[in-house]
């Protein structure tokens, strides 16, 4: 079986994560990958070290006119070197990843299917790891994502998606696909490094991050952009400091935001108990130095940043927000609060700290449903499965 694989750019996140895991192992199941992605943005983590990693690697392609930003003059440069790329690949499947690769694969397999791949025409996939529509636009061109995505379903075999709760989202609100379109996957990770997290191990993270005896650790893990709203972890920062002096607050990540945050840590007064770590790879340290880690995201898919914390045994609080509620499906895993809410996250957050025991039975709870949930050989026969599925099923798109 021969499936190309499409993503926009290999940025830190789970798409990238996925894209590289599933290309790799998916090698053991009979299945001849090619990988397809763009550049990065500005200010952006490179996750492509991924690639170097991967065992076996798999085969890729990188166009360089296919990038996160709106370019009517590239754009047409990106599809065309898709197009190209699966003309001389002939897949069976072509699977997109993220909104701007899936607009510009399924359109471009569309075509291959109209011409090379008439006889055999390739299945189309689409994966939803969260969604655009919500908190990234204005009303008009949220609009016009909207109308844009209705018509890419038609193209599309099958509309997978990371989480029942942004399936029903795209269902219900936007009116994007049919129901039996959809297939609910959710996403898979190699997370042994961090359930391998015990008591030695946090005692040395907290030596490594120089973390004094006896104080607190709050965490969040992600890029420095507007729809994580880091304002929101800060002002609930400033909250716990005035009732918790021996805490420190952990932002690992960056983007265009870092300047403007650090300026906001400073005018509320916590930019000593606050650092910016920027883009880090010894996550497994962060998370065994972290007693509660805090996701103040306004829009979420699957949060892989929560996922691994869980797998971690850290304690969780976060904004119930997209997909998280999936994660954090009972208040013996995490506890939520609406989108906004400081002083709800903040409440949450100082009761984990004054109570060990309840912090350390959340961890416990989190790790095991995580791991039972979301390890990586799980979502590859997921997806196996729906490949093989889809080639013993006549085509329901593309001619």
């Amino acid at each position: 079986m021969r499936v190309a694989r499409i993503i926009t750019r290999l940025n830190v996140g789970g798409p990238a994560i996925q894209a590289v895991s599933l290309s790799s192992r998916l090698s053991a199941h009979g299945v001849e990958t090619l990988l397809v992605h763009g550049t990065l943005g500005d200010a952006e983590g490179d996750m492509s070290y991924l690639l170097e990693e991967a065992d076996p690697r798999p085969r890729t392609l990188c166009v360089r006119a296919l990038h996160p930003r709106l370019a009517p003059a590239s754009e047409p440069v990106a599809w065309w070197q898709i197009y190209r790329a699966l003309c001389a690949f002939q897949p069976h499947i072509v699977h997109t990843h993220m909104a701007k690769a899936g607009a510009l694969g399924r359109t471009a397999a569309l075509a291959y299917n109209h011409t090379i791949g008439r006889r055999r025409p390739a299945r189309i996939v689409h994966t939803y790891h969260g969604h655009v529509l919500e908190g990234y636009f204005g009303p008009l061109a949220t609009a016009t994502f909207v109308a844009i995505e209705r018509q890419l379903a038609w193209t599309t075999d099958c509309l997978a998606i990371v989480s029942p709760r942004v399936r029903d989202d795209l269902i219900v609100k936007y009116r994007i696909g049919r129901a039996e379109q959809y297939r609910v996957v959710p996403l898979g990770f190699d997370l042994d490094r961090f359930a391998a997290i015990d008591e030695p191990a946090r005692a040395r993270a907290r030596i490594v991050l120089q973390i004094p005896e006896g104080v607190h650790v709050v965490t969040t893990i992600g890029r420095l952009t507007a729809i994580k709203d880091h304002s929101l972890f800060l002002e609930t920062a400033e909250a716990i400091a005035r009732q918790h002096p021996a805490v420190i607050f952990l932002i690992a990540g960056d983007g265009a935001l870092r300047g403007a945050l650090e300026a906001r840590a400073k005018a509320l007064g916590i930019k000593e108990r606050v650092r910016f770590l920027g883009w880090r790879r010894d996550l497994d340290v962060l998370y065994g130095a972290t007693d509660v880690f805090l996701l103040t995201s306004r829009n979420e898919g699957t949060p892989v940043a929560l996922i691994e914390s869980l797998a971690a045994g850290c304690a969780a609080v976060a904004t119930d927000v997209g997909g998280v509620g999936d994660v954090v499906s009972t208040m013996e895993v995490g506890l939520l609060a609406a989108s906004g809410d400081a002083a709800a996250l903040a409440s949450h957050v100082r009761a984990l700290l004054g109570d060990r025991a309840r912090r350390r039975a959340m961890g416990d709870a989190g790790r095991r449903l995580v791991l039972a949930r979301y390890g990586l050989d799980r979502l590859v026969a997921d997806v196996d499965a729906l490949y093989r599925d889809l080639l013993r099923s006549p085509p329901s798109c593309g001619l």
